[in-house]
């Protein structure tokens, strides 16, 4: 049988007949099992049930949610957008002439003298504290609007209104607007900003960049911040809930939607000033009281006392033996101020006000400002390690005043004359003296001759050693008159001598 005829025979047309058949059995057999393999799997998830959540947690997360929806519901309405327009007049040059006449030829209007108009927008945020018959009194930031010259406050529900600006505060960065309308719209509820805890939950309400009834959630990271924008007087909250520009001057608020603070600035690293969740607000204890001054006398009275204050290094506090203590020194004292006339001297320790502990130089400032003035105040300060009382009656703080730098007395502020000044001075070891860090211009002590870089070895020819026997020979030996012993490069001087 030849090669053809066996390919063709019947017998080989069966193999390949079966052949296939069990390639094509296989093939369906792979195709199935792939197949199902899935679907074995959802079967075995279908038995197992559907993933469900903790009926406890979900509790929880539902009440936290209803929470946080239930403070903004109810603070949103009393929280207002302030739209603003700061107006400046600049004088336009004056083009006419060589060579504008030369190539242009003689140029009509514009005479010597014409002002141009420039408005410039800003945006902040503002709080509903205060109604009176048909005036509502909101409370925001100084910076917002102080300056400018037209404010519209545009409520949440999209209704605008011409205010006008009732008062402002630099010091305290605070400022209130009012508006008229016969419109119903609730006031936000104060809170007790005293009573706020670092981890305390905290609910930010305002109008980052132009967005309206904006709401972000953190939390206290901090309480008693200073060093705020503009030298302030203020002891911050700090939060870590999401502050951009346009929040100022809006609603820091606790879980029970109460008010504790006025958000006011954030500490950013970015050019744009981008919340990094570091923002700041004014205590809402901080403005209680602004808030009636700004309504019923437009303007805020502060306490005055009348000294020159700072917070002591350790080189200080060990020379003056109040290691361990808090409070804040004063270094100067007004002659003629309050604290002059109840016996308060220059190098006295205060820690306390009416019993109140004064827990550093800013706290003790905020303390007196917030003291009426012709109140009869006790100060509590140490003085040659010993505890005194004295009585004190407050009057009231004007910028002139306080700028008098002729009844500042002494008028220098000096240092113990540590290694580290010896060495940045080239000063040999045993070099005595106390250093004078600086003079205040038109003082007592500039007037006599005094200058930064001074050491003083006496005063009035007695010897002073330390900074407790110089602030002891100031309190004693100068009632009448004042000069200093003193060493200026290698010169030992005596300065002119200054008559009170």
């Amino acid at each position: 049988m030849n090669l053809v005829q066996k390919l063709s025979s019947k017998n080989l047309f069966v193999f390949n007949l079966v052949l296939i058949g069990v390639i094509f059995g296989f093939s369906l057999a792979f195709l199935s099992f792939s197949c199902s393999t899935p679907n074995a799997k959802k079967t075995a998830q279908a038995q197992e049930g559907p993933v469900v959540i903790p009926r406890d947690a979900l509790q929880v997360a539902e009440g936290l949610q209803s929470a946080f929806s239930a403070v903004a519901n109810k603070v949103l309405p009393s929280v207002v957008e302030l739209k603003t327009v700061s107006i400046r007049r600049q004088q336009i040059p004056n083009f006419n002439g060589i060579p504008w006449e030369f190539f242009f030829g003689p140029r009509d209007g514009n005479p010597d003298g014409q002002e141009r108009e420039y408005r410039s927008q800003g945006l902040g945020s503002g709080i509903i504290v205060r109604k009176n018959q048909d005036t509502y009194y909101v409370l925001t930031n100084n910076h917002v609007v102080g300056d400018v010259n037209e404010i519209v406050v545009v409520t949440n529900d999209d209704r605008e209104y011409q205010a006008v600006l009732v008062g402002k505060d630099e010091r305290r960065d605070l400022a209130m607007v009012s508006f008229k309308t016969n419109d119903v719209h609730p006031l936000a509820e104060l809170g007790d900003s005293d009573a706020v805890k670092v981890g305390d939950w905290a609910i930010a309400v305002g109008n980052p960049l132009g967005f309206m009834s904006s709401v972000t959630m953190g939390i206290v990271s901090a309480v008693g911040r200073t060093g705020g924008p503009g030298n302030n007087i203020n002891d911050f909250i700090q939060t870590d809930a999401s502050i951009n520009q346009g929040n100022s001057g809006g609603a820091l608020v606790n879980i029970r939607g109460q008010v504790i603070g006025i958000n006011t600035w954030i500490a950013s690293n970015s050019s744009g000033g981008g919340s990094v969740g570091l923002g700041f607000a004014i205590p809402i204890n901080n403005a209680k009281r602004s808030i009636d001054e700004f309504i019923s006398s437009g303007e805020i009275r502060y306490g005055w006392l009348g000294v020159s204050l700072t917070d002591p290094d350790r080189e200080m506090m060990q020379a003056l033996k109040i290691e361990g203590k808090r409070g804040a020194l004063a270094t100067q004292v007004f002659l003629g101020s309050p604290a002059d006339k109840g016996g308060i001297r220059p190098g006295d320790f205060i820690t306390h006000v009416n019993g109140k502990e004064a827990r550093g130089m800013n706290p003790l400032t905020m303390m007196v400002g917030d003291l009426k003035p012709g109140e009869q105040v006790q100060f509590t300060i140490i003085r040659d390690g010993v505890s005194q009382n004295f009585q004190v009656r407050i009057e009231a703080r004007t910028d002139t005043v306080a700028a008098d730098n002729k009844k500042l007395w002494p008028g220098l502020f000096i240092v113990p004359l540590t290694d580290a000044i010896r060495d940045s001075l080239n000063l040999d070891r045993n070099a005595q003296g106390l250093y004078v860090a600086q003079v205040m211009p038109e003082t007592p002590a500039a007037i006599i001759g005094l200058q930064r870089g001074d050491r003083i070895t006496g005063i009035n020819g007695e010897t002073v050693r330390d900074l407790a026997a110089f602030y002891k020979s100031l309190r004693e030996k100068t009632d009448r008159e004042l000069w200093f012993n003193f060493i200026r490069g290698d010169a030992a001087l005596e300065t002119l001598k200054f008559k009170r």
